[in-house]
């Protein structure tokens, strides 16, 4: 089941909306399996200033974003690219194996913003130009075999 967690961040969602001349703008996620993430960043002096979701997707997909957001709001640029799907999950006190692809969401939407926001503004930030992002997630690669 859910933790406490993740239903405070599903039913309470943080930082729900839109920024209005976003420094950054990532979006992830495929209409085929559901869920999709989209991250808004405003930056100043290199830190994250104000962060805002908008997620179409289950309430783990929600409550990652939620979290994720959380995490690196007033964080620098490169706290920000740290942010690792494992500890979303973690500070969501866990999610279910079949759900691990929405904290992966929420690391590659933030990943992509950062993205946009280094385009923008003819920056190189280290460590951003070798991410790959998997638009095309297959949920069911997350499942783990005995």
């Amino acid at each position: 089941m859910y933790s406490d967690k993740v239903m405070d961040h599903f039913t309470n969602p943080r930082n729900v909306g839109e920024i209005e001349g976003a420094d950054g703008v990532g979006e992830v996620g495929n209409a085929k399996c559901g869920d999709i993430m989209k991250i808004y960043l405003k930056v100043e002096d290199n830190v994250i200033q104000d962060v805002k979701f908008k997620t179409y997707g289950c309430g783990s997909a929600i409550a990652s974003s939620s979290m994720a957001t959380e995490m690196i709001k007033g964080k620098t640029v490169q706290e920000a690219l740290n942010l690792t799907n494992k500890a979303v999950a973690e500070a969501l006190d866990g999610l279910p194996p079949v759900k691990m692809h929405c904290s992966v969401l929420a690391e590659q939407a933030i990943k992509k913003a950062l993205q946009d926001y280094a385009l923008k503004n003819n920056l190189t930030i280290e460590g951003l130009t070798d991410v790959e992002f998997d638009d095309d997630h297959d949920h069911h690669d997350d499942i783990e075999e005995d």
